[in-house]
């Protein structure tokens, strides 16, 4: 339908225009994505078999919905990508503040234009993307914000009885008539606020300073919320929760493959560090290791949650961190290191909630222990496994290596370290050249370098090696030779 050519109600008529309310609309949009193969939410990885599948049922059934689960899980991502199952356009009288079907009128305004110009009456035409509206819930949000109230200077200059349904400033969710309205951190909703949206979600009834009005608003709602348990300022009203269709939990990614997917495609980077910083893969396992770790760390609040954001922001810093190297070192391109995960360390230390053991340990020593645990956990998939207890005389694969560090003075990688300097350095541990080609035979040379600083740091979280973080790079010596030096 060629909506520039129709700008009355009557061409609007010939043209064979049918309403339909938002509800059915999304169906009807959803099921043709289905029957043709399409993906209904593009974008939004490791919940294709589970989130998506019941997030479209709740579509199927006309639901309000209520999206359920921990910080960072895509839960306002799914309610914006729930505006692509819209139809494009659709007519509006004009000048309606309540965005009024030209064939279902709820507001007086829009009744009378009708009534006084009939076929005559002037049509807008509003674009899906416009029909998204969004509110966080703060415990200062009023019920005039949402649903509207009285104004006053309207009724003086029009001469109006505050009865008169004329004087009354819609809030957003009138406004929002024929859209999509999201609330954000429902339970922060004082009570008394909650009780105002029964009416709007049941009998279609506004309810103003004791004056009610009749207003059908046509709306498909989505809510969102942390567990009840973790949110100790508040909860959803049991009520309103009764009236919200379908309530759906979310959870974070499954696997390092699908997070790594997420934190591609949500990071901010700029080209040149694209083109100037080569990231191995294995370095982008241990990034999205760290939120794994976070998730069952002793020190971390479980019940609030590591947000999906922590990986997309660590990621950044780690390339800005390498960027920032050659920079200064004045190469052209380098490839990250495992010294530059030092650089993410503020990215984690502002997206964790600790526990009072965690404040006890201090952020700082939550997130290079969190660092080390990942790096713990994926060097057995690479390495040979070191067992806890061993016996003294146990023969390993990284005696040599070990000794070498034992019978030498260990060495240093810093920080700004030119690439030549930096490969130079670990090329000069021959024990190390050795245990990798055993180990991983087959390693990309350009990510030779990166997993030779895993073997040693994987050694160190075995506490086979001891390292030592100084201003300007870090140190790697033998655990046993610093004992005895010490002594």
């Amino acid at each position: 339908m060629d909506h520039n050519n129709i700008k009355t109600l009557g061409s609007l008529k010939a043209a064979g225009y049918k309403s339909k309310s938002i509800k059915d609309e999304l169906r009807a949009n959803l099921l043709e994505k289905l029957s043709k193969g399409e993906e209904s939410f593009p974008g939004v990885w490791g919940y294709e078999n589970s989130v998506i599948p019941e997030l479209e049922r709740a579509i199927l059934s006309r639901h309000n919905i209520n999206l359920l689960g921990l910080r960072g899980q895509a839960k306002t991502r799914l309610a914006r990508l729930m505006v692509q199952l819209l139809d494009e356009w659709i007519p509006i009288v004009l000048g309606s503040e309540v965005h009024d079907d030209p064939f279902q009128p709820i507001s007086r305004y829009a009744t009378e234009l009708i009534k006084e110009k009939g076929d005559e009456t002037p049509i807008d035409w509003i674009h899906r993307e416009e029909r998204f509206y969004e509110k966080l819930a703060t415990p200062d949000v009023t019920v005039a914000d949402l649903i509207g109230d009285v104004d006053p200077i309207k009724a003086a200059n029009l001469k109006l009885s505050y009865a008169d349904d004329r004087v009354i400033h819609f809030g957003m969710i009138p406004r929002a008539n024929r859209c999509i309205f999201v609330i954000n951190e429902l339970p922060d909703l004082q009570a008394r606020i909650q009780v105002a949206l029964f009416n709007i979600l049941q009998e279609g009834d506004i309810q103003i300073r004791g004056f009610k009005l009749r207003l059908p608003l046509d709306l498909q709602f989505v809510f969102t919320a942390n567990p009840e348990d973790y949110t100790n300022r508040g909860s959803i009203v049991t009520p309103l929760k009764d009236r919200i269709g379908s309530q759906i939990l979310t959870h974070y990614p499954e696997n390092i493959e699908t997070a790594k997917r997420i934190t591609r495609q949500e990071a901010l980077l700029d080209k040149r560090q694209s083109d100037a910083v080569y990231v191995p893969e294995i370095a982008l396992d241990v990034l999205e290791q760290i939120s794994f770790e976070a998730r069952n760390s002793e020190y971390v609040d479980a019940k609030s949650g590591v947000s999906a954001r922590m990986s997309i922001t660590a990621f950044e810093n780690l390339l800005s961190t390498a960027e920032r190297r050659i920079i200064k070192s004045g190469d052209k391109k380098t490839t990250v290191r495992l010294s530059d995960f030092m650089g993410v360390i503020p990215s984690i230390t502002g997206k964790i909630e600790l526990v009072y053991e965690g404040e006890q340990e201090g952020a700082g020593s939550v997130a290079e222990n969190l660092i080390e645990e990942a790096i713990k956990s994926l060097f057995s998939i690479y390495f040979p496994k070191i067992d806890k207890l061993q016996r003294k005389d146990t023969v390993t694969v990284y005696d040599d290596l070990i000794s070498w560090f034992f019978e030498g003075q260990g060495f240093e990688l810093l920080d700004e370290d030119a690439d030549d300097a930096y490969r130079k350095k670990l090329d000069s541990v021959p024990p190390l050249h050795t245990l990798l080609e055993e180990s991983q035979p087959n390693i990309p040379e350009e990510d030779s370098y990166f997993m030779k600083e895993l073997l040693l740091w994987g050694l160190v979280a075995h506490k086979k090696l001891s390292k030592h973080r100084f201003m300007k790079g870090v140190q790697f010596k033998d655990v046993y030779g610093n004992f005895i030096r010490d002594l």
